[in-house]
C-alpha cells in the first residue's frame, strides 16, 4: 500500500466570475521513502493538489469526486480534529513563501516550540532545547541566536531553513515541499534542496517536490508526475521521462528547459496559454489548442490511461 494515494480527484472553486475546474480525475501515489516531483507551469494545479492532500483548502473549494488516503486513513472523511493531529506530525509542508507562512510577530524558536507542544510529549522545560536542536539540524548558523530572531531579522534562506525545521520537528512520514526555492539565489537554492534531500534520506521520509523547474526535479526526484491545466498528463521514473517523454506537453517542457549542453537558441517555447478553467465547454484534453498532434477524439472522448513502459503512463490519444 502506498503512503499517499489520490484517486480520481476532481476539485472546483466557486468564484464570482464562475466555477474554476481546478483538478479533474487526478491520481497520485507516493510510497514510503520515495521522492516524487510534480511539475508543470503555473496554474497547472500542483499546489491545489497538495493542499487537497492535506485538506487545507480555501472555503471556496469543493471536492466533487475522488478520494485521498494517507497511511490508510481516509483524509476526506476524517474529522477536522483528526486531521489536526495528522498535519504537522505525520505529514508536513514547506510553503512557497516562508516570510508569509511564518508568524511575523513571533520568534522563530517559539514557532518551533508551538509545533512540538501540540504534536509531541516534550516536557515544557525541554522545548527550548528541542527547538534549538531543530534549528541546528537545518544548519542555521548560531542556532541559539536565531532562536530569538523574528522572521524579518532573517535572510530569505534562513527563513526557509526555519520553515524546514518547523516541518521536520515531529519527524513526519511525508514532507510536501511546495516550490521550496522560490525567491532564493542559485547558491541558496542548491543548499536548501541538498539539505531537504539529505534529511529525507536520513529519516526514510517520503517527499513530494512541487516545482516548475524540471532541472531541479531531475536532480532530486525518483519519479515525476507532469500536470497541465488540472490534469495529470504523464508520470514516469525520472530517467525514463527525460529519455523518452511521450506526451507532447512533457516534450515541450523538456525542450524549453535550459541545460549546460543547450544553447539559448536551442530552447523552444510552448505556444499559447493555459485554457480558461471557468469555461463550460473545456475539451477532454486541455492541451488541445496548443498541441500539434491533436486528433478529433481529443476534444470529446475521455482521456485514455496508456501504459507505455514499466511505471510509465501517459494520458494521450496520440502520444509520441
Amino acid at each position: 500500500m502506498s503512503l499517499l494515494e489520490v484517486k480520481d480527484l476532481t476539485l472546483e472553486f466557486r468564484t464570482r466570475s464562475g466555477t474554476v475546474r481546478a483538478l479533474e480525475n487526478v491520481g497520485l501515489t507516493v510510497d514510503k521513502g520515495e521522492t516524487v516531483g510534480i511539475v508543470g507551469e503555473s496554474g497547472s494545479g500542483k499546489s491545489v493538489l497538495s493542499y487537497a492532500a492535506m485538506r487545507i483548502l480555501d472555503p471556496a473549494a469543493r471536492i466533487t469526486r475522488g478520494s485521498v488516503h494517507f497511511a490508510g486513513q481516509d483524509v476526506l472523511a476524517a474529522s477536522e480534529h483528526d486531521m489536526q493531529q495528522v498535519r504537522g506530525r505525520e505529514m508536513a509542508m514547506i510553503f512557497q513563501s516562508p516570510r508569509t507562512a511564518l508568524n511575523p510577530i513571533r520568534r522563530a524558536g517559539r514557532q518551533i516550540e508551538d509545533v512540538l507542544r501540540v504534536h509531541t510529549t516534550t516536557l515544557r522545560s525541554d522545548l527550548r532545547k528541542r527547538a534549538i536542536e531543530a534549528l541546528a539540524q537545518v544548519r542555521i548558523p548560531d542556532p541559539e541566536r536565531r532562536y530569538q530572531a523574528y522572521p524579518f531579522e532573517l535572510s530569505g534562506g534562513q527563513c526557509q531553513r526555519v520553515m524546514i525545521a518547523l516541518a521536520l520537528a515531529c519527524d513526519p512520514q511525508l514532507l510536501i515541499a511546495d516550490e521550496p526555492t522560490t525567491g532564493l539565489d542559485v547558491t541558496t537554492q542548491a543548499a536548501v534542496m541538498a539539505l531537504v534531500s539529505e534529511l529525507a534520506r536520513a529519516r526514510g521520509m517520503a517527499t513530494v517536490l512541487i516545482t516548475h523547474d524540471l532541472a531541479l526535479a531531475s536532480e532530486y526526484c525518483d519519479r515525476i508526475v507532469v500536470m497541465h491545466a488540472g490534469h495529470v498528463v504523464e508520470e514516469a521514473p525520472t530517467a525514463e521521462l527525460f529519455r523518452a517523454p511521450r506526451h507532447p506537453y512533457t516534450a515541450r517542457l523538456i525542450a524549453s528547459t535550459p541545460t549546460p549542453q543547450k544553447s539559448v537558441d536551442g530552447l523552444s517555447s510552448i505556444p499559447g496559454n493555459l485554457p480558461d478553467l471557468r469555461r463550460a465547454d473545456l475539451p477532454s484534453c486541455r492541451f488541445l489548442a496548443r498541441c500539434e498532434r491533436a486528433l478529433e477524439s481529443c476534444a470529446s472522448q475521455a482521456l485514455p490511461d496508456v501504459p507505455v513502459a514499466a511505471a510509465h503512463r501517459v494520458h494521450c490519444f496520440n502520444p509520441l
